[in-house]
């Protein structure tokens, strides 16, 4: 189609001349009578805008923009994830280097400290060349009409209103005769230096960048109080066009566009003939100090999954809105600072350990997921998994993925884990809640009726489990009787369990687990008296758990007995400087401290010291080491344990479904029956002395001592010697183990004899 040229009608012509010559004599001022209709009733369109010229509802409060949000790790500094629509960091004008203030007037409005809020020669001028001559169309808007037009599309956008988005920067007449009213209101409201601020915090300054400190630290990585003349220039010069005058995107242009600046601020004394020769000569490339930026967890690096965790509680927690909706708009435009737990040496550890135990490419496909939590505070100090954390990922499977495997369902995690054999302690301190000796000699067997299991909830309602036989075994077969709780659990011998869980009832064990932090991780299953988890192979970690929930029971454990919810931040402030509430760790004491010390001292004494059957968990330098490892069937392997100052729990297997170690190739070692202490225990050995040695984290050796009213005696736990009582006429798959320590876990029908015990890991 042919060009269509510019035509006015005298009509027309007479209405801007009149709105040219109304602001020329006003000054810029608005006296009484200024807005009389019939100034307006010569142009339609003008007429039309009479109720837009209220200003009462548009914020010119520069704070109110929407402002990106940050996240920090625990030392409060070192930045996690930036979130926002709009990638802008709010500053006021002192901390605005007076070259990049003077560059902004020198670029888009040399007049801006000598008029009223309309430029009348630039007007004029812009009349001339675009009605009169028929030439290139010319804004002619000043510095403070440019602020209120970036104002009105803001909040456009923020109101989701399409139509007055359009309007605010349709290129109209009307649009500008708006724009004029209200920047010279604005003039009688505002000083300069405020709306100044406002300009340099509002404009777009490149792809995705907005406002002056996001551009310094996009294009310098420095502030915008550090910026100097060639720096200004280059920013200043973004906004005529940002998508053509990025210096990331087209440096030869932005590089002329920066000399053009440089001039003008020249010509305006702004700097010196000496500066302007000095950052001219200067080559723009190697000028730039470029920073990504890549918003949201997919930027962070090993860090992701913390993030999306982060994310995740923030999205879930009333605190920060009461939608979902709610809160994610307050992530991405509430201009947060979000101080997180996370421990960046203990987050580098368990990501290392993750991927060097099974590479993130490696052919065998399982999953090694470590999660850490710091006792008493249920402050979650960092995740490891080997993969890469990738949010275009909807599911799991292959080398990258979004769903963080440590946590919980609900929380972006998966289905959890089969926890086999690390449940066994809190069997243990449920024996001890109940007021028993560990070392009470026990009667075991390999069948258990149902109905011996029966036992009252906690309101007092009566739960049974059926009238069928639950038939469980011990690794190798068989059972030991009779047998000590704290020989149970230095052996791992899952007919033990059974028979505490026989004596003290299913129901207390239950609550003993929820009270040490314990829940289920599918979302729609959380309560552990979910029919699907309440059931006697719950005793030997029949359940689907997340590895930070585990992780968060040892650290019960660890601390004495005192139990809190993971938390992943300490605190928020907003844009406005407030604190936000964060969802809290609410520590109390769960179990009695003496209860806590004999665990502890079981899991020392008796699992990990030499003959135990966690031995290979030892950690370096004599430290006192609290662990109990365990295996599902020959499909999960896992480690948990403790010392005072630190809890960790790894897991090691298919995340997507249970895929056998049998007979597997991993990370290029071939075995026919792999076992924990090959490849979970080593994981959770390197986090924590990695981890340990970066922090600095000294031994405490002082914890662990039994406490008389639970011991009967103290007897020192001997390692799995004595005879097996083997059952008969039963089929049964066991998993042997050099070494004779046994370790189990068991899946079972009511009536079926299912042994799916494993060997000492």
């Amino acid at each position: 189609m042919p060009e269509q040229k510019k035509s006015m009608s005298v009509r027309r012509f007479f209405t801007l001349l009149l709105a040219y010559l109304i602001f020329c004599v006003a000054g810029g001022v608005v006296v009484s009578g200024f807005l009389f209709p019939a100034v307006f009733g010569i142009n339609a369109a003008s007429r039309n805008l009479m109720p837009a010229l209220k200003t009462d509802n548009i914020d010119f409060n520069v704070n109110d923009l929407p402002q990106q949000s940050r996240l920090y790790a625990s030392d409060g500094h070192t930045v996690i994830a930036t979130f926002y629509a709009q990638n802008r960091i709010v500053v006021p004008i002192k901390d605005v280097s007076d070259y990049m203030q003077k560059a902004v007037v020198a670029r888009e409005d040399r007049r801006f400290f000598e008029h009223a809020g309309v430029d009348t020669q630039g007007v004029l001028r812009a009349f001339i060349q675009t009605y009169i001559k028929q030439g290139d169309t010319q804004g002619g808007s000043s510095l403070t009409q440019q602020y209120v037009k970036n104002v009105l599309m803001s909040q456009a956008e923020e109101n989701n209103d399409p139509i007055a988005e359009y309007h605010a920067q349709e290129e109209t007449i009307a649009r500008k005769m708006r724009e004029m009213l209200i920047a010279v209101q604005m003039e009688k409201k505002y000083s300069k230096a405020e709306i100044l601020q406002g300009y340099l915090n509002i404009a777009q300054f490149g792809t995705n960048v907005y406002g002056v400190e996001s551009a310094a630290r996009r294009y310098f990585s420095k502030s915008a109080k550090d910026l100097d003349p060639g720096e200004a220039a280059t920013i200043a010069a973004v906004t005529k066009n940002p998508a053509r005058f990025d210096p990331t995107v087209n440096i030869k242009a932005s590089q002329e566009q920066r000399d053009i600046v440089l001039d003008l601020m020249r010509q305006e004394n702004y700097i010196t003939q000496r500066q302007y020769d000095e950052n001219k000569a200067k080559p723009l490339d190697q000028m730039l100090h470029v920073q990504s930026v890549d918003a949201g967890c997919q930027a962070a690096g090993d860090a992701a999954f913390f993030c999306d965790y982060v994310t995740k509680q923030i999205l879930n927690s009333k605190e920060f809105g009461k939608s979902q909706e709610e809160r994610n708009k307050l992530l991405k435009e509430g201009g947060l600072d979000i101080y997180t737990t996370m421990d960046v040496n203990a987050n580098a550890a368990a990501m290392k350990a993750a991927r060097d135990t099974i590479p993130v490419d490696d052919r065998s496909g399982f999953e090694v997921t470590i999660a850490s939590i710091r006792p008493g505070t249920g402050e979650v100090l960092g995740f490891g998994i080997n993969r890469i954390y990738d949010a275009t990922q909807d599911s799991g499977g292959g080398t990258r993925t979004a769903i963080n495997y440590a946590v919980d369902q609900v929380d972006g995690g998966g289905w959890g884990f089969p926890v086999g054999s690390t449940w066994k302690p809190i069997n243990l301190v449920s024996w001890m809640k109940a007021g028993k000796s560990i070392n009470q000699p026990l009667r075991t067997s390999t069948s258990y009726p149902q109905t011996s299991f029966a036992c009252k909830m906690a309101d007092g309602t009566p739960y049974g489990f059926g009238t069928g036989s639950w038939h469980v075994e011990n690794s190798g077969g068989g059972t030991t009787s009779p047998e000590t709780p704290l020989q149970g659990l230095v052996r791992s011998h899952n007919t033990t369990q059974a028979s505490m869980a026989q004596q003290i009832g299913l129901c207390t064990i239950a609550d003993t687990a929820k009270e040490m932090g314990y829940h289920n991780s599918p979302k729609d299953q959380m309560d552990i008296h979910s029919v699907n988890t309440f059931q006697p192979p719950m005793v030997i970690g029949a359940v689907q758990a997340s590895p930070l929930t585990m992780a968060n029971v040892y650290a019960t454990i660890a601390a004495k007995g005192v139990a809190c919810s993971p938390i992943a931040m300490t605190k928020v402030i907003d844009k406005n400087g407030k604190s936000v509430k964060v969802p809290k760790a609410n520590c109390h004491q769960a179990i009695d401290p003496g209860i806590a010390e004999t665990a502890a001292y079981a899991l020392n004494q008796g699992v990990v010291q030499p003959g135990g059957e966690a031995s290979t968990t030892q950690l370096d330098g004599g430290r006192k080491t609290f662990a109990k490892t365990g295996t599902h069937e020959d499909k999960y392997m896992l480690t948990g344990g403790f010392v005072p100052q630190v809890a960790a729990f790894v897991t090691v297997g298919n995340a997507e479904g249970q895929v056998s170690f049998t007979n597997r190739t991993i990370n290029g070692r071939s075995m026919h029956t792999w076992y924990g202490m090959y490849i979970a225990t080593p994981a959770w050995k390197d986090f924590m002395n990695t981890y340990l040695a970066a922090a600095n984290i000294q031994p405490d050796n002082s914890y662990g001592n039994p406490d008389p009213r639970f011991t009967g005696g103290v007897q020192q736990p001997q390692p799995s010697q004595q005879s097996q009582q083997r059952s008969s006429g039963r089929q049964r798959q066991s998993y042997h183990h050099s070494q004779g320590g046994q370790e189990g876990n068991q899946r079972t029908s009511q009536d079926q004899s299912q042994t799916v015990d494993s060997p000492e890991d």
